[in-house]
């Protein structure tokens, strides 16, 4: 397992579900995951589900009727203020301006110049997941976009990433936090730009057999590749997200 304690500005941290039908989603990904749920009661809003494997925090998921079902991933920084500010000069729209979540944290939300939505996290009594990088927790994120140079350029002067190219990937680019591996860039011919969040599996091929069983749909995989296989799905309520077997990147981040 691979807990941590703290995260380098830069790296993703966590990821977190709005989907139309909590209860449902829970019993998908508790299928899918091996999820547990801490559910957290917020004043004047949705419930909001810490999920948990081996007792750890990995993910969470809310309720709402405003947005459709999507992922959010979220990147920490040392300043909410400071990055959205950084983001809105280098073109992004700012969707939510930096506020207070409770004492656990100060956040905003920006939209790249592609449309592509990312939050981004300044930890206080949060640092977000507890466990990364084993099976039923966060281990990789990718930017699926149909213009990846203005992409990379955008987020390398936001947080200072790097991307590389791998050869013989059909342009894939992956993006480097310092010097440590922290997500991606996948080009992709239309729709729309977006974040995926990656979760670690046991056994990609045994979830994309499940999945059309319990409401969701294979999109696509399995992918195999040197270090292992991905599934991309799409869960009952219409949420995306990506799952992977193989080697994990241990290292701290």
């Amino acid at each position: 397992m691979a807990e941590r304690t703290s995260y380098a500005p830069g790296t993703f941290s966590w990821a977190e579900l709005v989907t139309s039908d909590a209860g449902a989603a829970k019993a998908f990904y508790t299928e899918a995951f091996g999820w547990s749920y801490d559910d957290n009661p917020v004043p004047d809003g949705p419930v909001y589900s810490m999920a948990l494997r081996d007792g750890k925090q990995v993910a969470a998921l809310f309720a709402s009727d405003e947005q459709p079902p999507h992922w959010n991933c979220y990147v920490t920084v040392a300043s909410a203020d400071e990055t959205a500010a950084k983001a809105k000069e280098a073109g992004a729209t700012v969707m939510a301006e930096p506020f207070d979540v409770m004492d656990v944290g100060r956040m905003a939300v920006i939209a790249d110049p592609g449309g592509g939505v990312l939050c981004v996290w300044e930890p206080r009594a949060s640092i977000g997941a507890q466990l990364v990088n084993t099976p039923g927790a966060l281990t990789w994120n990718d930017l699926v976009t149909s213009d990846p140079e203005p992409a990379a350029d955008f987020y390398g002067r936001v947080f200072g990433w790097t991307t590389e190219e791998m050869p013989n990937a059909g342009g894939y680019r992956v993006i480097k936090n310092s010097d440590r591996s922290n997500g991606g860039i996948m080009p992709s011919e239309g729709g729309p730009q977006s974040w995926v969040p990656y979760f670690g599996h046991e056994d990609v091929n045994r979830l994309l057999e499940e999945v059309p069983a319990r409401g969701g749909k294979v999109l696509n995989g399995p992918i195999r590749m040197p270090a292992g296989a991905i599934g991309v799905v799409s869960d009952p309520q219409g949420a995306v997200f990506a799952a992977w077997t193989g080697t994990y990147d241990d290292e701290p981040n």
